[in-house]
């Protein structure tokens, strides 16, 4: 049997360049880094009552900070990310914001 024909109608530009508008729409990252000092049970409850992160997006991070350094828990306008930052700071890890490079 034939699947059913599909009858979308097409995307018209102005649909196309809200699309695009959207991918540029949170242009900064907050970035954690890994150090010696911490741990992961701090870094994971800091992620989850700060960033909002659900538990295993938090033991996610905390592995990939672990793992290679550094990695950027949040995307999201500056105004936003700066008091995360701030109160991750705040809590004796290292954290930054950093613009997203335009590919």
């Amino acid at each position: 049997m034939l699947a059913p024909q599909n009858h979308r109608k097409p995307i018209e530009l102005e649909e196309y360049d809200t699309d695009l508008l959207t991918v540029n729409e949170n242009p900064y990252s907050l970035i954690v880094w890994n150090d010696e000092v911490n741990t992961f049970e701090w870094v994971i409850q800091a992620l989850i009552e700060i960033c909002k992160h659900s538990n295993e997006q938090a033991e996610q991070c905390a592995m990939i900070i672990h793992t290679q350094g550094k990695y950027a828990v949040k995307q999201g306008l500056y105004d936003d990310l700066k008091p995360m930052c701030d109160a991750i700071t705040e809590r004796g890890i290292g954290a930054t914001i950093e613009i997203l490079s335009e590919s």
